[in-house]
């Protein structure tokens, strides 16, 4: 199974894909990372445990039992041959996925990596000209929100202009009631 390295092109996309959120962190796991490196998954998480310095806590952890199981339920019953999700996985993030290339030291895994953090770098450019957007339909909001405030005072004060007109021409269109100074002599 010798691959040319020089030919390694993964769609960004699956890598995108193999992306996800965790405790708040964009991360990848280690079965995802082995597939891309073209490892088992032992042989990484092997290289990984005789380096443990390497990976603090906010470069890798551990899914705790909880997570695992979330993680199952979403892909319905764990089967060994389909997803092999019986063990917790690291969890690697974007600094994490960085240092894998130095302690795996292997050309497709440096290659890899490069893909890989562009990624992570792309999905952070746009998320921050999303977060650019959402400003600014934020500031809209706000802004439709004060005229929609102004639009309602309006359209009380014209409420009440109409019942005061209604009123006045209700006054003057009414029958008059009491003593009539106008004598009609018929003598």
């Amino acid at each position: 199974m010798a691959k040319n390295v020089n030919q390694i092109s993964i769609p960004d996309e699956v890598i995108m894909s193999k992306i996800y959120l965790i405790r708040g962190q964009k991360i990848m796991l280690d079965r995802d990372l082995a597939i891309l490196y073209d490892l088992d998954t032992k042989q990484l998480k092997r290289s990984v445990r005789r380096n443990l310095d390497r990976f603090p806590e906010d470069f890798m952890f551990q899914l705790s039992k909880e997570e695992l199981i979330d993680w199952r339920c979403q892909f319905g019953t764990s089967k060994s041959e389909v997803m092999g999700l019986r063990v917790a996985p690291f969890a690697f993030t974007e600094y994490g996925v960085i240092m894998l290339a130095s302690v795996l030291n292997s050309e497709r895994a440096i290659k890899i990596n490069l893909q890989i953090v562009r990624v992570f770098i792309r999905m952070r450019a746009i998320i921050a000209s999303n977060k650019e957007i959402l400003f600014r339909l934020e500031k809209i909001e706000r802004t439709m929100a004060e005229y929609d405030a102004q639009i309602i005072v309006i359209l009380d004060n014209m409420c009440q202009l109409e019942a005061a007109k209604q009123l006045r021409k209700d006054l003057a269109n009414r029958k008059r009631i009491g003593f009539n100074n106008q004598r009609t002599s018929a003598i």
